[in-house]
C-alpha cells in the first residue's frame, strides 16, 4: 500500500510538520506557542512505545523552531495510553507534551498531540461495504484518525447508511472514540460497528464488549478489511482461567501508573481472599513477577497487560472479572472483557 502524500495544507491546522515525517501531524507550532507563552525553559516529550524511535526527530525540529535556551527532553518510560503520564519529567518541565492520545485529564502543563493520520480512509471504507449488508451502522476508531470522523459519518450517510454514533463516558475526549480499555462509544442502536483503525485489539475488545454486533474493521494503514473474530481470544482466556482453579496463593497486582490504579478493587481482592497479597509496581512485565511465589496473579492495572501479555507471564495472570469466577464467585459464562469507565 503506498500512503496518499498530503500537500502543504494538509498538513493540519498549522501547516507545520515535522521535516522527517509527513505521515503524522506532530502539532509542532502549537507546541512552540506554549513555550513562548509560558516563557518555559524545559520541555518534556513523551512517546507512545511504536514512535519512540521519532523522538530524536521531533527534538531537533523543535530545537530548530525554540530558542536556543530552552532545553528539549525525551521520556524513556514505557507509554501505552493517555493515562500512562511520566510524573516524573512532568513535575520537572515547564511544559510537557504526550503524544499518540487524545487528552484524558485536563491540565495547564500537559499538552496532548494525538498525531492525526494523514491517511485516506476511503478506499478501504469502499472495500468494507462489502461486510456491511444492512442499513445501520454503527461508526468508531481511534484518536489518530479522529481528525476524519466527520468525513467517515458523511460518506456513509452518502450512501445511505443510517450512521450510529456516541460519546461514551469521561474517559473518551470525542464522539465515536474507543480506548484500549474503553469502548462505551459502541453503545448504540446498531448491530453492525465499523471501526476505522489500525490494529486488532480495539476491534476485538468491542466484540467482546458487545458480542451482539458484528465488528468489521477496516484499516486504512495496511489496506485491509476483516471481522474481529473472539474465539482465538476466548479459548486464551478460558484457559488461563481453568489453570487457576487450583491456585492457593495470588497475586493481586495494583499498578501505580497514573489513571491505571484500581486500588478499592484491589484492596477487596486482598479483604475477602486470606491467600490472596497485594502487589505494588509501575510496570507489570514477567520477569518482575517471576520471582514471586505465587500460583496465579490478578491484574487491577490497565486490561491490555492482561489480554496483550496474558501468556507471556510464568503464572496464570488474570482480570479481576475472570478471577471471580476462577474462585467459583461467578460463572464460567460470565466471562467478559475487562474495561475501564469515568474518571480517573
Amino acid at each position: 500500500m503506498s500512503h496518499t502524500e498530503p500537500s502543504e495544507g494538509d498538513l493540519t491546522r498549522t501547516g507545520m510538520s515535522l521535516k522527517h515525517d509527513r505521515e503524522w501531524d506532530y502539532e509542532l507550532e502549537r507546541i512552540v506557542e506554549a513555550v513562548e507563552e509560558r516563557d518555559a525553559k524545559k520541555v518534556g516529550l513523551q512517546f507512545p512505545e511504536g514512535l519512540k524511535r521519532r523522538g530524536p526527530a521531533v527534538t531537533d525540529d523543535l530545537r530548530d523552531l525554540l530558542p536556543d535556551d530552552v532545553r528539549v527532553m525525551l521520556s524513556g518510560q514505557p507509554c501505552y495510553g493517555a493515562c500512562d503520564l511520566d510524573t516524573f519529567l512532568m513535575r520537572r518541565t515547564d511544559v510537557f507534551v504526550h503524544f499518540g492520545h487524545s487528552p484524558m485529564k485536563e491540565s495547564d502543563k500537559i499538552i496532548y498531540v494525538p498525531l492525526f493520520s494523514n491517511v485516506d480512509v476511503e478506499p478501504i471504507m469502499t472495500d468494507a461495504l462489502d461486510e456491511l449488508p444492512e442499513d445501520d451502522v454503527g461508526l468508531v476508531t481511534t484518536a489518530q484518525h479522529m481528525n476524519k470522523f466527520e468525513e467517515m459519518r458523511e460518506w456513509l450517510e452518502a450512501r445511505d447508511f443510517t450512521v450510529h454514533t456516541r460519546r461514551g463516558d469521561e474517559r473518551l475526549t470525542h464522539e465515536g472514540q474507543v480506548l484500549g480499555c474503553n469502548y462505551a462509544s459502541a453503545d448504540i442502536d446498531a448491530d453492525q460497528i465499523l471501526y476505522v483503525g489500525g490494529g486488532k485489539f480495539h476491534p476485538l475488545g468491542l466484540a467482546m464488549e458487545h458480542p451482539e454486533k458484528k465488528v468489521v474493521i477496516a484499516d486504512p494503514v495496511n489496506n485491509a478489511v476483516s471481522v474481529a473474530d473472539t474465539e482465538k481470544f476466548l479459548k486464551q482466556r478460558y484457559g488461563a482461567v481453568h489453570r487457576a482453579m487450583d491456585a492457593t496463593k495470588w497475586g493481586v497486582i495494583f499498578c501505580t501508573k497514573i489513571g491505571q490504579g484500581r486500588w478499592d478493587q484491589a484492596e477487596q481482592i486482598v479483604e475477602e481472599n486470606e491467600n490472596a497479597y497485594l502487589i505494588t509496581m509501575d510496570e507489570v512485565t514477567p520477569d518482575r513477577l517471576r520471582n514471586f511465589d505465587m500460583d496465579a496473579f490478578v491484574n487491577t492495572g490497565c486490561p491490555r497487560i492482561t489480554t496483550d501479555d496474558g501468556p507471556r507471564f510464568h503464572k496464570p495472570m488474570l482480570t479481576p472479572g475472570e478471577y471471580e469466577i476462577a474462585v467459583g464467585n461467578e460463572p464460567l459464562e460470565n466471562l467478559e472483557f475487562d474495561t475501564f469507565h469515568g474518571t480517573w
